[in-house]
């Protein structure tokens, strides 16, 4: 695989479908009501935004790369593999580890932050959930109840007996705030590119409790969609703020620049302070 400007520009392109496909298909009126005055967040304005930034990613892209093609390559596996150790095909690397084809997955992460970010902002606006959690009582109640027929919402007995424990000792007077919180930070999280693997985490465990509480709605895109981008944490938040936060933090495996001593780094030069 080469990088060339026209291959960079043909990558946008395709992110850019991506990104109004996930739109047309799960998010009805994303792409309809240019300012929705009732509901902000759902307005098309900020789908717009999402290609004007997509496109502008790939414009500073397509810049960096000069007139000739460089190649793109993953890291060559070795000739002597280690005895048990598996490879993964050199297309998934790069998918989850080459920063050139980080577009690919920008469509993705805004798509799932905007969802993020509109169910926790209408979540920390309403007093149902900030002020004694009387909205997430009800879910509670409605998804442990047992109908005289026909099935019940939760399928299994011990999800049902923990949420009926969080009902009785009334957790959703504290949780409900937890839970709309959390989502707007995952939501701002995927948004601006910020431990957008951390963020895709705690947002797949939100949308496996709703599933095991009976609920379905976006969950189940939304979560096959952040399972992706969890896999992609080194490179999906490039377009983003941890294209500067991963190399300071680091991973832990391996120091950060914030944590490294001097140990670490390269020995000072001789008169150099220590």
């Amino acid at each position: 695989m080469t990088r060339t400007r026209g291959g960079t520009w043909t990558l946008t392109a395709l992110a850019v479908a991506l990104y109004l496909l996930l739109n047309w298909a799960f998010a009805d009126g994303l792409l309809t009501t240019f300012w929705d005055s009732a509901d902000w967040t759902a307005s098309a304005l900020f789908t717009y935004v999402g290609i004007a930034l997509i496109i502008g990613a790939g414009y500073l892209q397509a810049n960096r790369i000069d007139a000739n093609a460089a190649p793109v390559a993953a890291v060559a596996e070795p000739v002597q593999p280690v005895d048990g150790q598996t490879h993964d095909p050199k297309t998934w690397q790069m998918l989850m580890g080459n920063v050139h084809l980080a577009l690919f997955w920008l469509p993705i992460r805004l798509f799932v932050g905007r969802e993020w970010f509109s169910a926790g902002y209408h979540k920390v606006t309403d007093d149902a959930w900030m002020s004694g959690g009387t909205a997430l009582k009800g879910f509670w109640e409605r998804s442990v109840a047992i109908p005289e027929t026909g099935r019940p919402a939760i399928t299994y007995g011990w999800y049902r007996d923990f949420l009926q424990y969080m009902l009785d000792n009334e957790w959703y007077t504290w949780f409900g705030k937890v839970v709309a919180v959390g989502e707007l930070l995952i939501g701002i999280g995927l948004l601006v590119g910020a431990l957008v693997g951390l963020a895709a985490f705690f947002g797949t465990a939100l949308n496996a409790s709703f599933m095991l509480a009976g609920t379905t709605s976006s969950n189940p895109v939304l979560f096959g969609l952040s399972v992706f981008i969890v896999l992609a944490w080194k490179v999906a938040g490039y377009w983003g703020l941890d294209r500067w936060l991963l190399p300071v933090l680091g991973a832990p495996w391996q120091a950060g620049t914030l944590f490294q001593t001097r140990t670490d780094a390269t020995p000072p030069r001789k008169g150099q302070p220590a």
